[in-house]
């Protein structure tokens, strides 16, 4: 029997009245007679008393429970605001004397310690509970040996609240990470929010502080009370928590993984080509706003067949992992091992993850340890000193959010992040990792004047220890998990964040492309007239293209904080925006490198992305008199993503130069690009984008001169898109007519604001 549970606040709710009444100011109360055959323990010492009661004592296991001594075996409990403690056992039953402040003891004339509990009588209630301290430890010492080397790859079974059978009994094992604590002590509901009733012992110098209590299950709230080193209290969530309360509560909860996954299949076969020479089209979404208020098992019904419609590959989920406040978009972790709880538990997102999988579609998660939040129920200080942050303020505050950085260099800070990424990958099945904000690990000067950084020990802005976590993570990651790719979000010129790791690199599968995101978008968003001076905006990219293996991204944060939406970035009127944003679509969906689209874009949608209401979808409503507008561009993005799949052209060699050849890059004039695509067994593909609106008639574009046809297989100006309806209907015959260097060439008609694939 358990108390009622109270939801946690940073701050604890008070006791219940009737045991907090009980509780007398730290003064022993007036013994009661004790049992017949209990005679009075030795006096426990006024410095460990002092010590236990004010939650600093680094062995309570050593005072608390039973031993053997001369004249039988000593009992000594904890219990505050209990009326009386008997010792119950087969044949045994001894109350304890009442030695004040909650603590009860007695010695009885036992052989041996016996198989007891303890029979706790309050006010109005009596139950009966094992002793937590007559437990051994329950991590084992090679646990603790690898969390010292900080090389524990799978660190989260070994810390945190883990229910489990012990002894013979079941119950829940607390593990912590407190190097710098006086003492800690584990509270919850469980115990009315009091903290003095548990304190957990130090298991030497791991740091680690551990306690069994028996009896505690699923669904328990839980903190740590951590005594800093000044002597203060401080309560924690847990950083290895699996579950979390409903932001804004802020307890851990105890939880255990009963989910029975069905993806055997997918699993099987996702790493069999390696993902950049794979197709690889993203569907990047916010969960909680994708269609607000739906569960994660509600999103498991709607999400996949709309993306599998579209005919993405992969979804990629902005931050999932437990974070306090919305408006972050889950960008300020807090719990970097507990999915959300405001869309469900953690078997209710691998329940998704399942059904995207059985869909056929895979799932990336964003992953942020470039910095956490400064809440004082979480990381920041966590036991009284810098812990996770580092100690050098230069290098712990982020300049730009508030937040503050890792330290990577920490053994254990880095095994941290290190087993994190794992556990997403191994618990979850998670497909990818794309890494939030890489920049601004990399470098100790990232956003940071003249004197508020200091350079690494060779003299460099370079950060070793980032570096060295990062390759450490993907190097893990890519090991235990085959199939896994890791996506960098890294804004420079970093050489080598796709090179493998025994190469120097960072060891990153993929790499977004700012640079090209950033250039085209600028090219795009120009009237036509003023094109051909930005001509190299949409060229440039190509000089640098094979340099990594590319993502091209279209993200959430081209479409806030006053950005606008892609097809808003266009210029001209509704029906110019919308062609423009078509053919955008439909050279980025060509052009070497993987493609990614935020959540509206699919549909033109015109407004900015709110995490408060999500994507317009009432703009393809039947009853809304412009949805076939917006129903045309979400039916081109789904050919392009279909006819994408079924030519290896466009994905077999995106980051080989023999993938790739200009036809004309140099038509400024005319607004004008053609390029050539080509599979690994030198089947083509010819891309042709009219950034003009106008019509251009009789437009040379030079081919290879084998092919003796040419067939339109994509247009983005069909007017079931919302286009004028400009098509070739009939295959085109190659002439033998020089152009662009070629020795043949198509006579085309270009359709205006608009993008044309061709295949031989």
């Amino acid at each position: 029997m358990s108390p009622a549970r109270q939801s946690s606040s940073t701050t604890p709710p008070p006791p219940p009245p009737a045991p907090a009444a009980a509780r007398k100011a730290q003064a022993p109360r007036a013994r009661r007679a004790p049992a017949h055959g209990v005679r009075p323990a030795p006096a426990l010492g006024a410095a460990d008393r002092a010590r236990l009661l004010e939650g600093r004592h680094h062995d309570p296991h050593g005072v608390l429970g039973a031993r053997t001594q001369r004249g039988g075996v000593s009992f000594r409990v904890l219990r505050p605001y209990a009326k009386a403690v008997t010792i119950v056992a087969k044949g045994l039953r001894a109350e304890l004397h009442d030695d004040g402040d909650g603590l009860f003891s007695g010695l009885l004339p036992l052989a041996g310690v016996p198989d007891y509990r303890l029979l706790v009588a309050y006010d109005e209630d009596e139950i009966e509970v094992h002793d937590p301290y007559r437990f051994l430890p329950a991590l084992g010492e090679l646990d603790l040996h690898l969390i010292g080397e900080g090389r524990h790859e799978e660190l989260w079974t070994a810390l945190g609240a883990r229910p489990m059978e012990h002894q013979g009994v079941a119950g829940t094992r607390f593990t912590v990470w407190a190097p710098n604590a006086q003492g800690v002590r584990v509270t919850g509901d469980f115990s009315y929010w009091d903290s003095v009733a548990y304190p957990m012992r130090s298991l030497g110098a791991s740091g680690v502080w551990e306690l069994f209590l028996p009896g505690v299950g699923e669904g328990t709230l839980y903190k740590y009370d951590i005594t800093r080193p000044d002597g203060s209290h401080t309560l924690r969530a847990d950083p290895m928590a699996r579950a979390a309360e409903v932001p804004p509560a802020t307890a851990s909860v105890v939880t255990t993984s009963h989910y029975e996954w069905q993806d055997e299949e997918w699993m099987a076969r996702r790493g069999a080509r390696p993902p950049h020479q794979a197709p690889f089209s993203v569907y990047e979404l916010h969960l909680a706003s994708w269609r607000p208020g739906l569960s994660y098992r509600q999103l498991a019904e709607q999400l996949p067949p709309y993306v599998k419609e579209l005919g993405f590959t992969h979804v990629e989920l902005m931050p999932v992992a437990e974070h306090p406040f919305g408006g972050s978009w889950g960008y300020q972790v807090t719990g970097f091992y507990a999915p959300t709880s405001r869309m469900g538990g953690p078997d209710d997102f691998r329940f998704l993850v399942d059904a995207l999988h059985r869909a056929g579609i895979g799932v990336i998660v964003d992953w942020v340890p470039a910095h956490f939040p400064r809440d004082e129920w979480a990381l920041a200080e966590f036991d009284g000193r810098p812990l996770y942050e580092h100690h050098d303020p230069r290098r712990a505050a982020h300049p730009d959010w508030g937040t503050l950085e890792f330290d990577y260099g920490r053994k254990e800070v880095r095994n941290f992040l290190v087993a994190n990424a794992v556990y997403w990958c191994q618990e979850f099945h998670v497909d990818g990792l794309r890494v939030d904000a890489v920049a601004s690990m990399l470098y100790l000067d990232y956003s940071r004047g003249e004197g508020e950084w200091a350079p690494n020990e060779h003299g460099g802005r370079e950060n070793l220890d980032a570096v060295a976590l990062l390759q450490e993570m993907n190097a893990t990651v890519y090991r235990r998990c085959p199939g896994v790719v890791t996506i960098a979000e890294e804004s420079t010129a970093w050489e080598g964040v796709t090179r493998p790791t025994d190469g120097g690199g960072l060891g990153f599968g993929l790499k977004w492309n700012m640079g090209w995101m950033h250039d085209t978008l600028r090219y795009a968003s120009k009237e036509s007239v003023h094109r051909k001076y930005h001509h190299h905006d949409m060229t440039f990219g190509m000089i640098y293209a094979y340099s990594e293996n590319y993502v091209l991204p279209i993200s959430h944060d081209e479409v806030v904080h006053g950005k606008g939406s892609l097809v808003s970035k266009m210029p001209g009127d509704w029906w110019q925006q919308r062609a423009i944003h078509r053919a955008y679509l439909g050279f980025m969906w060509a052009h070497p490198g993987k493609q990614l689209l935020f959540m509206g874009q699919e549909f033109a949608q015109g407004s900015e992305w709110s995490e408060t209401y999500g994507p317009d979808w009432w703009l393809l409503d039947s009853s809304y008199a412009a949805a076939a507008d917006h129903r045309g561009v979400r039916d081109l993005v789904r050919d392009l993503n279909r006819t994408y799949t079924a030519a290896p052209a466009l994905w077999e060699r995106d980051s080989v130069p023999e993938g790739f050849a200009w036809v004309d890059a140099d038509a400024a004039e005319d607004n004008v690009f053609a390029f050539l695509r080509y599979a690994q067994d030198g089947s083509q593909l010819l891309c042709v984008s009219n950034f003009s609106p106008v019509v251009r008639h009789g437009y040379r574009i030079g081919v290879p001169e084998e092919v003796p046809w040419w067939r339109e297989v994509l247009n983005t100006d069909l007017e079931q898109y919302g286009g004028s309806g400009v098509r070739h209907l009939q295959p085109l015959r190659p002439e033998p007519v020089p152009a662009q260097g070629r020795p043949a060439s198509l006579r085309m008609t270009l359709p205006p604001l608009a993008t044309v694939w061709l295949r031989p």
